[in-house]
């Protein structure tokens, strides 16, 4: 009867424990990204779509952000390049992995889905993800994607 009871309190825990660590490895995820960041950001930030929108470059007043594998960049020292008017100003205010990988600026590609992309694409994000982005512009926080649930009608 006494084991019975410790397993069942076992099972009842499972869920909460099971939280716990995912809460810790996000956490350092997080850590990891707010260490890697500018110094002068106490903390990684989570951007939504519309969030992230406002540092697209239209006001010089504010940084310009862009995001690139879920990973948003202060790129406002690119901004002969990424500033309003400029060539890449498209893929400034979102998550443009998809554009990235493809070399596009096309509106379509604006977003941070890589279905159907191709082992090169992939890995030319991935370059270019290391050797430009995180190599040159200061990481300031990290995609919180909006989830919109699955439609009964596929």
């Amino acid at each position: 009867m006494r084991e019975m009871w410790h397993r069942g309190m076992l099972f009842k825990a499972l869920p909460i424990l099971t939280f716990g660590i995912t809460t810790v490895l996000f956490s350092q995820v997080v850590a990891e990204i707010a260490d890697e960041s500018d110094s002068t950001s106490p903390r990684a930030i989570a951007f939504t779509s519309s969030d992230i929108a406002q540092y697209d470059g239209s006001d010089p007043d504010k940084p310009i952000y862009l995001a690139v594998k879920g990973v948003v960049f202060d790129v406002t020292s690119g901004k002969d390049f990424y500033g309003k008017g400029k060539g890449y100003n498209a893929l400034a205010g979102r998550d443009c992995t998809r554009a990235v990988a493809k070399w596009s600026l096309e509106e379509e590609d604006m977003t941070h889905d890589v279905t159907g992309l191709s082992e090169k694409q992939l890995e030319g994000l991935d370059e270019v993800f290391e050797s430009v982005y995180k190599a040159k512009y200061p990481i300031v926080g990290h995609m919180a994607f909006d989830h919109q649930p699955i439609s009964d009608e596929l």
